[in-house]
């Protein structure tokens, strides 16, 4: 095999090469639909189309534990609470839809919940941080004065067995919180932990992973001193 023939064999390799790793990557980019919750979103549309939503409320969004939550504002009610959580979520599409579930309601405050169904489908810690920075980011753009609190990941009977990796995200997303202007964090973890360190069963739905009214309760005395008060 002459140079010639070497060289132009090493370049067929590469491009071979080059053209693997496209596809591999396009496959990627192409498992998630940033678009699968488009339904969820235009339901939002329609219901602020007939209900007057107030301008400064507390917003909170995030996954099924904040949709679940549909009388919310009654656990707060010297507060004006909106509920546009999604269940189902994950950061990435809090993120993709935030200008339309965060920045149309104008709120005072903004309670983030998310990062539980993400790191039951393997995301890292670190890419979640990302995203969490990413998102306050975002809003900061929006809402300079506005202050975010990031709701820890709450444990579950049925997420038990993913503990370690829990732990490790709200250690991490506190640490991020301390260090950034109007932000704040609230462990909805501790109190949701017995005297032996198991979670409390008797505050779940059938599939141990939703809450029942007394699970929110604890979120409740959690969240009560962070929830402004503006109602006159």
């Amino acid at each position: 095999m002459n140079r010639f023939t070497t060289t132009l064999f090493s370049l067929s390799k590469l491009t071979l090469v080059t053209c693997f790793l496209f596809v591999v990557n396009l496959s990627q980019a192409q498992v998630y639909n940033a678009k699968k919750f488009e339904k969820n979103i235009k339901a939002f549309d329609k219901r602020d189309s007939v209900e007057k939503v107030q301008p400064g409320s507390n917003l909170f969004v995030g996954s099924s534990s904040i949709t679940n939550w549909k009388d919310v504002a009654s656990y707060f009610p010297n507060s004006y609470v909106i509920n546009r959580g999604f269940g189902g979520s994950k950061f990435e599409d809090l993120l993709y839809y935030a200008d339309r579930v965060i920045m149309p309601y104008k709120p005072s405050k903004i309670f983030v919940y998310e990062g539980d169904n993400d790191i039951a489908s393997g995301m890292d810690t670190e890419i979640l941080i990302k995203q969490a920075k990413e998102l306050r980011e975002k809003i900061a753009i929006a809402f300079p004065k506005v202050p975010v609190v990031f709701i820890s990941v709450k444990p579950s009977v049925a997420r038990w067995k993913l503990k370690d990796k829990y732990v490790e995200f709200n250690k991490a997303l506190k640490k991020y919180v301390k260090k950034t202007k109007r932000t704040e964090f609230a462990d909805v973890w501790t109190p949701m932990i017995d005297e032996n360190g198991e979670v409390f069963k008797d505050v779940f739905l059938k599939d141990n992973l939703h809450m029942k009214a007394n699970g929110y309760k604890i979120w409740q005395k959690v969240l009560e001193p962070m929830v402004l008060k503006n109602k006159k």
